[in-house]
This record gives structure tokens, sequence and C-alpha cells, in this order.
């Protein structure tokens, strides 16, 4: 069995009857108390479309499962449109708007009945509710009712939401009809890009800020005092810059000969700046979660998240320049992922450890979903191109 069988097989205990996918514990059974959440649903249902256009058997019940609880079960919200954040949280945010995107382009690829439904009313409420067009990025988050938008913007939804809108130009581009729309979308993900990896990071030698006013002014002391959250952390988020080296690559592939050469560049500076700042940072074998402004540690927790990110970032940039480096980075810290992070009795990766390798959960409790780590499996030996499903395809 390979590793990606055993995470698959770990990912399809997700399944909850009624439809839909729970977060998994640590023991990779599905928490019964903790409600559904769409982030988890709709990276679940990205997950399996993967599984199927690779042929998993099985996976194609489950990526329509997920499709049938998107598009009707108690996350949708038939009233106002779009999606809750999860069963007891009403809001409206990017982070889990994109990620229905890129799950309705998923299931598009591969040929999800209702899939293609999925992915133009997540495009539709993407477009009417969190693209800014003056700003060429997304705005972050609304009330229940789209009444009352949130000052805070951030960097991290803007990244999903470059990665579901490749997904959704490729999606379209196969469908055939939409090429316009999918020439679009790639342009609105050129913008993103530009503006907070070649604008913001490059100004500051490859420190990518992360949070911002209603005015797009950074906000480098925010969340100073709850350096640990999950989704908003304060400082350098290392494996942010690993993931969106990666989606530099990913939308050079898309755009082909109308890539400016800086996706490039600015890719090779994001990552040798992760890489040779983040490693080892605290004097211990790993990429801690945070550094402060400074490259110092703040948050020296090993996130497994981080680690695939850099895994894949390093796979991609080797099949992107041919060169050996990236290849050696790949399988060592491939290596270090399975000597540290792999958990047998799952076949699953621990989320979070401890420097010295002791499973923590200062962040992360259990082993909630499969997304970073099936990607990194699929991307290790994948073409690039504007998306996963695509590469696979």
């Amino acid at each position: 069995m390979t590793d990606l069988d055993r995470l698959l097989t770990f990912a399809e205990r997700s399944w909850v009857p009624g439809g839909g996918f729970g977060y998994l514990g640590a023991d990779g059974a599905v928490l019964p108390d903790r409600p559904q959440e769409t982030w988890i649903v709709a990276r679940m249902t990205h997950v399996f479309a993967l599984a199927q256009l690779v042929g998993r058997p099985g996976a194609d019940e489950l990526a329509r499962s997920g499709v049938a609880a998107l598009r009707e079960g108690p996350l949708h919200d038939g009233v106002s449109g779009g999606w809750r954040a999860a069963e007891d949280d009403d809001t409206k945010s990017a982070y889990v708007h994109a990620f229905a995107v890129l799950a309705g382009a998923t299931t598009t690829v591969a040929g999800v009945p209702g899939g293609r439904a999925l992915l133009d009313e997540a495009l539709a409420v993407w477009d009417a509710h969190f693209w800014d067009d003056a700003e060429g990025l997304a705005v972050e988050e609304w009330s229940a009712d789209w009444s009352r938008l949130s000052d805070y913007r951030g960097a991290n939804a803007n990244m999903h939401g470059v990665e579901a809108t490749l997904a959704a130009a490729d999606a379209l581009s196969l469908a055939g009809g939409a090429e316009e729309d999918a020439v679009r979308l790639r342009r609105h993900a050129l913008r993103s890009t530009e503006r907070i990896v070649h604008g913001w990071a490059r100004e500051r030698d490859w420190r990518l800020p992360e949070h911002f006013d209603a005015a797009w002014t950074p906000l480098p002391e925010h969340n100073r005092d709850r350096p640990a959250d999950p989704f908003r952390p304060y400082g350098v988020t290392v494996g942010h810059q690993f993931e969106w080296a990666r989606l530099c690559l990913h939308l050079r592939a898309a755009l082909g000969d109308a890539a400016p050469g800086w996706l490039l560049d600015d890719a090779v500076g994001l990552f040798d700046a992760a890489a040779g700042r983040g490693w080892a940072a605290d004097g211990t074998p790993g990429f801690p979660y945070t550094l402060d402004w400074d490259d110092r540690p703040v948050v020296t927790a090993r996130m497994h998240w981080v680690l695939c990110e850099a895994v894949a970032a390093a796979a991609v940039l080797g099949a992107v320049t041919g060169e050996d480096r990236y290849a050696d980075l790949a399988a060592a810290w491939r290596a270090h992922g399975e000597e540290r992070f792999a958990d047998p009795s799952t076949g699953s990766w621990h989320h979070e450890l401890t420097p010295s390798g002791e499973v923590a959960t200062g962040t992360w409790a259990g082993q909630p979903d499969a997304y970073h780590l099936a990607q990194m499996l699929l991307l290790e030996s994948a073409p690039v191109r504007g998306s996963v499903a695509l590469a696979l395809r």
C-alpha cells in the first residue's frame, strides 16, 4: 500500500451519515461533538475528487457526498446565499468560500455530478461579495446576511483565493464555452499575487505580511498576543511563504507565454527565504510555525502542513527549473516528515509536534483533514499546471 493509499484510507473515515465530512481526531475518528465546518467539508471534497482522478475505488461516491453536502446541507445558506463557516458559526468568510470554489472546480474536472453547479454558485458568490476589483484582492469576512463587512483583510484567504481561481479557470477551460471567464480568473490570480508577493513580500526582503486593515495597510503587530492562532498567527508564517512560492509557479504554468518573468524569480526568492530562515531556526531540525520580523522563532511548534508545503514547493521548483538542489531538499524534508510526523496508527501525519518530536496541541488538536498531505504526495510526481486537478487529468 502506498503512502497515498494509506492517507486516503484514513481520509475516508471522515464521512458522516447524512453527507459531508467531519473533523478527525488523534485516533483518526470523527470528533462527534464538533460541528461540521465548511472548510473541512470543502477540502475533503476536493481531496476525494483528486482521488477519483487517480482512480481510487469509491472516491467518486465520497466526492458526490461532499458536493451534495455543500449544495444542500446545513452549511449552505439557502436564504442569503453562500456558506456558513460552520453549523454553529454563520459568518461568511473568504477562506471558506475559496475552498468552496476549489471543491467545485476539482469536482468539475473529475466529472462529479453536481460539481459544475457547485462551481458556478461558489464563483458567483466569490465575485459578488469577496472579490474587490479596485484592489485586485479579496475582502475577508461578512455577516450572515452580507450587511456588515469586517475591517480586517488577510493574505491567507487571498492565497487560497489564488489557488481556487486558478483551479476554477482550468475547470472552465476544460468544460468549454467559458474561456473568457477562465482568462478573467487567471488575471485576478495574477493581480493578487503581484500585489502580495511581488509587492509587499519583495519590498520586505521576502518577509510576507499576512494582516491588513480595510485600506490594505499592513498590520505587523496583529495577534502578537495570540501568536499561535491557527489561521491568523502573528509574524511571518513560514509555510505560507512556501505555499505562495508554489502558487507563483502554478500561475506561471497557467499563463503560459503571457506569464511575467518575475513569477519564477519571486518563487525562488520566497522559497529561499523560507528555507534559509526557517529550517532549524531554533537550533532543532524542522520548520517553526512562525518567525518575527527579525527572523527569530515565535511559535516553535512544528506543523505538518508547513513541512508538506515545503516539500511540495521544492518538488514543483525542481520540476520547473531542473535544479537538483530542489529535488534534494524535497527528498530530505520528505524523509524528515516520515520520521517525525507519520502516524502508522492512522495512515496520516500528526498535525502538530513539539520541536523535539512529541505530539502537541497548542494550535491543532487531532488530524483534522488530508488536504496538505494529499497534495504534497500528488505533486511530487505530477506535471506543473494551473491546478492539481488539471495535472492529474
